[in-house]
């Protein structure tokens, strides 16, 4: 179940990090779902690992994972500014990541740590109701 429920939930973040930007800009690019993927899962240990932590210093945390996916993503594929420019946005560092982004990415980040928390829980329970089903 492990590896089949990480790959479920990194399905679901990348396609949501894809209809979410679908929805702002109007198109994505292949990479976006790798990064929001992997934004998802690290959310994902991030509420696991932190549950105690309190909800604004998780919402920063949160912010900077995305944040630092973003840039090592900009740096891999991004580095003709093909797929995002942020040349021209306040607090840019090297037009891959800027402040604004970086303040969307709050409540955000806590969104995606809720709703990482929820969808794993309706995965353990549809596994244990299979097993069960099987018995």
């Amino acid at each position: 179940m492990n590896f089949r429920k990480h790959l479920t939930l990194f399905l679901l973040g990348g396609s949501a990090y894809i209809l979410i930007e679908m929805l702002w800009r109007g198109w994505s690019h292949i990479t976006m779902f790798f990064a929001g993927g992997t934004c998802f899962l690290l959310l994902g240990g991030l509420e696991k690992v932190k549950p105690r932590l309190p909800l604004l210093m998780r919402s920063l945390t949160g912010a900077g994972v995305i944040t630092m996916i973003e840039f090592l993503f900009g740096l891999l594929f991004n580095r003709s500014y093909t797929v995002w420019d942020y040349r021209n946005m306040p607090g840019n560092w090297h037009g891959q990541i800027c402040l604004p982004f970086f303040l969307l990415w709050i409540p955000m980040s806590l969104l995606g740590m809720k709703l990482y928390y929820f969808i794993e829980k309706l995965l353990v329970l549809s596994e244990r109701g299979r097993r069960t089903a099987a018995g």
